[in-house]
């Protein structure tokens, strides 16, 4: 069956070529996925028959991405950290730079514990089942615009741990849901995808993945700037922001956080050196100026500012720095 697969995903023209390539390696990570296993005990059980049912599902998973469907939408599952998680076309696939997000949040807040942590934009609810397990938070609120992924989210709270934080789900968009919430941390992976950037996107992730999970206005920037707007009324004093940013936008995104009064602002690269996490510290100071500034003077000026003021910003952004420490036993290079 392994060699019947390989040799289906090898001649699929909707697969890229180092798909096809390596498809004998596909074809065992899509089998051991399914049967649930690690892809190294394969070994053990192949003289091992295979039951009719387990057979059928595993055939379906191989026909499906020999037509290019993702890996983890064919097998229904992804890993994240320390969980594996259930993953439909309804929400954006877990990737591993999205680990570091976790692992920042984490170590930011990890000599003060309690309090509660936002996941806004939650998807597979990969990120805020991640603080609620690891985290020593006392409750953890995770949104999202789509009421599917919110469903796909709140099923996968079943794969927690005993003794995680509770989650609380809520529907809306950026920081609408925050109604009453002040929150020690607030994490989001946002859309920040620009519409014209889609014909440079893989196939498997732009005719795939959910385009609401993906794409932003204003040039990627809008969901940024709507949480930059208002993050600091739902932080606590010296609450934490940590975002993950394109590394085509992190600089600009990092100058509208100093520009919004967020202090102590810094960039995290990944293992491959991309800017990818920004993090930014809230203060009184930042609530204050939040609401004393409208966003045309706040974001829009601040971007498109005289050149010695933009340079000024820039100097106060601390230089980026690459993942390290605990993480790096997490985060794959992709």
């Amino acid at each position: 069956m392994l060699t019947d697969i390989a040799q289906q995903l090898e001649a699929s023209p909707a697969l890229d070529m180092e798909t096809r390539a390596d498809a004998t390696r596909e074809a065992r990570l899509l089998v051991a996925s399914v049967l649930d296993i690690a892809p190294g005990a394969l070994t053990r059980i192949l003289d091992r028959p295979v039951p009719h049912t387990t057979r059928d599902r595993i055939l379906a998973a191989a026909t499906r991405r020999a037509r290019g469907e993702p890996m983890a939408y064919c097998t229904g599952l992804a890993a994240f950290r320390h969980l594996v998680l259930a993953v439909d076309e309804r929400v954006l696939i877990p990737r591993p730079e999205t680990e570091i997000v976790v692992q920042e949040a984490l170590r930011l807040v990890a000599s003060r514990p309690g309090g509660i942590a936002v996941d806004i934009g939650t998807g597979s609810g990969a990120i805020a089942l991640s603080l609620a397990s690891e985290g020593a938070f006392d409750a953890v609120v995770a949104t999202d615009v789509s009421t599917d992924a919110l469903a796909v989210a709140s099923a996968n709270v079943s794969r927690l741990p005993t003794g995680s934080a509770p989650i609380d789900f809520r529907a809306g968009a950026d920081l609408a849901p925050l109604a009453g919430v002040v929150a020690r941390v607030i994490v989001s992976n946002p859309p920040y995808i620009a519409f014209h950037e889609a014909a440079a996107l893989p196939a498997s992730v732009r005719d795939w993945e959910p385009a609401t999970a993906l794409f932003a206005a204003d040039d990627g920037m809008a969901r940024y700037d709507a949480l930059l707007a208002g993050a600091s009324d739902h932080l606590e004093p010296d609450g934490w922001l940590v975002l993950e940013v394109d590394m085509r936008r992190a600089q600009l995104t990092a100058q509208r956080a100093l520009a919004r009064g967020f202090e102590s602002v810094r960039l995290v690269c990944d293992l491959s050196g991309r800017e990818r996490v920004l993090l930014a510290r809230n203060s009184p100071r930042a609530s204050v100026f939040t609401r004393a500034t409208s966003a045309a003077t706040s974001v829009t000026t601040a971007a498109s500012s005289a050149a010695a003021h933009t340079a000024t910003i820039a100097a106060s952004i601390t230089a980026p720095t690459p993942a390290s420490g605990s993480e790096a036993g997490y985060h794959a290079r992709r």
